[in-house]
């Protein structure tokens, strides 16, 4: 899970919805990594994340 693994947001049934943006800005700022680029890859990395995590927990 890495560095943003304390950062997600569940839905009340339990189920990963993403990860808390504003920390993983911040995070990618403390980084070093440019913002506008964080921006732009930040959402489809969360979506294949997203996936991955809840067909783990439906095995």
């Amino acid at each position: 899970m890495g560095r943003l693994g304390g950062q997600l947001r569940v839905s009340p049934a339990g189920g990963v919805i993403g990860w808390d943006m504003g920390a993983a800005l911040a995070l990618a700022g403390a980084l070093g990594v440019d913002a506008r680029a964080a921006g732009h890859l930040l959402p489809p990395i969360e979506a294949v994340m997203v996936r991955a995590m809840n067909e783990r927990s439906e095995e």
